[in-house]
């Protein structure tokens, strides 16, 4: 086999699955290409080099994974089992070879064999799995999870086409599906063992003992994928499942198909396949709905199935009691998707097992916690009861009666809340629309209910959950969010991490980020400045390269880099960023050359997906495209400000970027965000934030030092005033404000009718008007913070000493602190090394 001028054959194809040594890693490699082949053979290619070492990759990790269950199969731990619509993984080659400490070993072993690890790692595509940042969030969880050797285990769903591909034209931004799985993914191992049969639709009979029975319906199998964690320098690889639908053999009906009615004939596969084929199908129709909710109850039920299979697995036989659940196994609820896990569970103990309706609900709320993400009220979930109804009778029912349960133990035991219940209980009987709301199951039935930074669990506990609050006074917690030092610092800024290695003397940063605060000590130190400058213009350099092939732009790596990516939505207020940079680009134009020339030159790169049929926020795209056409083809000023719309914003991009980046926007309406985490991975990375008092940007602050952090905008609690205020005519707009929306409305930016985006920004009331995200307000302030970052920068000794403060204050917001106090203060579970 040939590659890259280099014959491969030379090295011996010998299977060595716990290879160290470069040489035997490159035997193993080879041995992958040529016995466990996945294309035509002789050749070597970087994609096929890219399978064969993924292969030899997974043999160390089946080693470890299976150990792991051996031992905790032996030790019988309590398990956490965390359930979550959305995982964003990123790319899995870097991080397996980083955690289990073997990147130069995978390095030379690729040189030898004529390819580069670089160039070898993009060849992969990120797994699709998730959209934001409530998948990523997932994500750095397991890392976590695995690295402090916690017995855990991720569930989701394998979606084929993601949420989709973006794609940027004239038009703005087109969908397209993901292709991750276009080929296949080396890092999942299918168990055709583990499958188990969900239920849609049926009925409800009663049995002759009285008990209540679900009968008939559409029945799809659901079938394991799992998916190898690693945890950093440990033995531990937990994993994460996910599942995938399937109708099997007996559905497909041969006389139908032989009559020439080959839809019918295959009616439930392609039923089943469409289970799993995309994340967040459109809702807007009814059986975009349906298809919605068939997904969470597919994630829910599968996966109570299997906890339940492996708990009755390790019991003893007779000398256990299902009583005995909630002290092996802990269930996490990443959000409102997974809630039908609730009556699910109920379902399960009740209708299978035989249990009483008391015991069943003790043991779930013991079981059950759950994570609060938002205070946005479309994100509330409420779903029609009419479908809940149609898809989950038996759920339905069981819903109907925990609502029921809830409202009694209400009135006579807080005679006070009377007046609210209608608000506090489950099921919403509003004729014209009935619902069920989802959040508030949740609160109701989990023991833990948590928000995910200090400033939203006080917001959870003073407004939303307040009357819960009242009546469960222990049940709310806070976990503020983090991130893992290990993708997001160790892995994708190598340069950055060595020089922190080589002050504070020592690499135990990687799994105790409050080290980094010692680096404060050196933060005026010159040569600690020196190379902190060098490390950073290593990173740009990096991404100013990747900004030329993805999107044709030179960009100048001495301009300040300054980034805002996140999905598109106007709480978030792109908006706002590039309404800035027009009116920056603007005063650029009215400047003489002199004057231009005393100006702090700026890159401002914006990215991230607008979700399908969100018409603003594909607007936004599209307006930040437009304003970068003018911009960076005007002779005159693109000198000193390029505007960037970087596409299909996903891990991987996130790792080239983050690292590159010296000013981050953060810019959310104060009170809308409920945490944010690339806030976090911006910080651990040295770039200073501009941003609001919102979610974790507060602990930030407080954590890096206020003089380190570019503050501006109204704080949370004086948002609600100025909505009543603007109601009441009571606003008056900034005049660059006005100047800039002016300047789009005049057609500086091309044709297309950008009113009616412009106009959520006017008016005093009425639906999409008025500025609800308060974009009017906060712009002068953020136009006096901008002004404040410019100067800062000119200063360059100043901003290297910010920026190593930032890093230096970072240690809070690793997610192994998260994930410690997940596992001491809801989940009771403890480590279990692999020995």
């Amino acid at each position: 086999m040939t590659t890259n001028g280099t014959d491969s054959t030379k090295i011996p194809a010998i299977s060595n699955p716990l290879a160290e040594k470069p040489s035997e890693i490159a035997s193993n490699i080879n041995y992958h290409a040529k016995f466990t082949p996945h294309f035509s053979p002789f050749k070597f290619q970087p994609e096929q080099a890219y399978y064969a070492t993924a292969d030899s990759v997974r043999d160390r990790l089946i080693q470890q994974w299976n150990e792991t269950y051996e031992h905790y199969h032996k030790v019988d731990p309590k398990q956490t089992y965390y359930l979550s619509m959305e995982y964003l993984q990123g790319r899995a080659l870097t991080n397996a070879i980083g955690n289990l400490n073997l990147q130069d070993a995978y390095a030379d072993a690729l040189n030898k064999l004529g390819h580069d690890l670089e160039n070898i790692r993009e060849q992969e595509k990120d797994a699709a799995l998730g959209n934001g940042g409530l998948g990523r969030l997932a994500s750095c969880f397991l890392d976590s999870m695995a690295t402090l050797n916690l017995p855990a285990w991720g569930y989701g769903l394998r979606y084929r086409y993601g949420l989709f591909k973006q794609r940027i034209t004239k038009e703005g931004q087109e969908e397209t599906a993901e292709d991750w799985l276009e080929k296949f993914s080396p890092w999942e191992v299918v168990r055709h063992d583990v499958v188990f049969p969900v239920t849609f639709f049926g009925h409800v009979e009663v049995t002759p003992e009285g008990s209540r029975k679900l009968v008939g319906g559409e029945v799809i199998q659901a079938l394991a994928y799992d998916v190898p964690i690693p945890g950093y320098k440990t033995k531990n690889t937990n994993s994460l499942r996910l599942w995938d639908a399937k109708a099997v053999a007996q559905d497909f009906d041969l006389f139908q198909f032989n009559d020439g009615q080959y839809e019918s004939a295959a009616q439930l596969h392609s039923t089943a396949q469409q289970i799993c084929a995309v994340l967040y199908p459109g809702d807007a129709t009814e059986n975009g709905k349906l298809l919605r909710l068939k997904q969470q109850f597919f994630l829910c039920s599968a996966s109570l199935q299997d906890i339940m299979a492996r708990f009755k697995e390790r019991r003893d036989e007779g000398s256990w009691n299902w009583s005995d659940f909630p002290t092996k196994v802990a269930v996490q609820l990443n959000d409102t998707h997974p809630t039908l896990a609730i009556p699910e569970l109920m379902r399960l103990l009740m209708d299978v097992e035989g249990l009483g309706w008391d015991e069943a609900w003790d043991i779930t709320t013991k079981t059950i916690a759950y994570t609060n993400h938002t205070v946005l009220p479309e994100a509330l979930e409420k779903w029609s009861q009419v479908v809940m109804k149609k898809l989950l009778p038996r759920h339905m029912e069981i819903i109907e009666e925990i609502d029921k349960r809830f409202m009694a133990m209400v009135s006579s035991t807080r005679s006070d809340l009377e007046s609210k219940l209608s608000s506090l209980r489950i099921l919403d009987n509003n004729p014209q629309k009935p619902v069920v709301r989802m959040a508030n199951m949740c609160v109701v039935s989990a023991h833990t209910v948590n928000g995910v930074a200090q400033l939203h669990s006080d917001i959870l506990k003073a407004e939303l959950f307040v009357d819960y609050v009242s009546i469960w006074p222990t049940k709310f917690q806070n976990k503020t969010n983090g991130i893992t030092p290990r993708r997001w610092l160790r892995f994708c800024s190598p340069e950055l991490s060595s020089i922190i290695t080589k002050w504070l003397k020592t690499d135990e940063w990687v799994t105790n980020l409050d080290l980094l605060v010692k680096l404060r000590e050196f933060a005026d130190n010159m040569e600690l400045q020196a190379e902190w400058a060098s490390a950073k213009m290593a990173n740009k350099r990096r991404l100013a390269d990747y900004v030329l092939q993805v999107t044709g732009l030179t960009i100048d790596p001495d301009s300040l880099f300054d980034i805002q990516v996140k999905r598109i939505h106007e709480y978030k207020r792109q908006l706002m960023n590039i309404l800035y940079a027009v009116y920056r680009y603007k005063k650029l134009k009215e400047m003489s050359p002199e004057e231009r020339a005393k100006t702090t030159a700026r890159t401002i790169m914006i990215g991230g997906k607008a979700f399908a049929t969100y018409t603003n926020a594909k607007r936004i795209v599209k307006l930040v495209n437009d304003v970068g056409a003018v911009v960076n083809s005007d002779p005159e000023v693109n000198n000193y400000l390029k505007v960037v719309f970087v596409p299909n914003y996903n891990v991987s991009v996130a790792e080239m970027l983050i690292p590159g980046s010296e000013l981050s926007q953060h810019i959310s309406t104060a009170g809308m965000e409920a945490s944010g985490t690339s806030n976090m991975k911006f910080s651990l990375n040295g770039c200073l934030i501009i941003g609001t008092l919102d979610g974790a940007n507060v602990e930030i602050r407080e954590e890096i030092g206020e003089d380190n952090f570019f503050l501006f905008g109204a704080t949370a609690d004086e948002v609600p005033k100025l909505r009543k205020d603007r109601e009441n005519g009571l606003f008056k707009p900034d005049p660059r404000f006005e100047e800039s929306k002016e300047f789009i409305r005049s057609g500086a930016f091309g044709s297309y009718d950008y009113n009616p985006l412009l106009d959520s920004l006017e008016g005093n009331t009425g639906y999409g008007r008025g500025d609800y995200f308060l974009v009017g307000h906060d712009f002068a302030s953020y136009m006096d913070a901008q002004a404040k970052v410019d100067e800062a920068y000119k200063d360059k000794k100043k901003w290297l000493r910010m920026s190593i403060l930032s890093t230096a204050g970072s240690g809070k917001f690793s997610s192994d602190r998260t994930i410690a106090q997940y596992a001491k203060e809801i989940w009771n579970i403890k480590a279990c090394p692999v020995p």
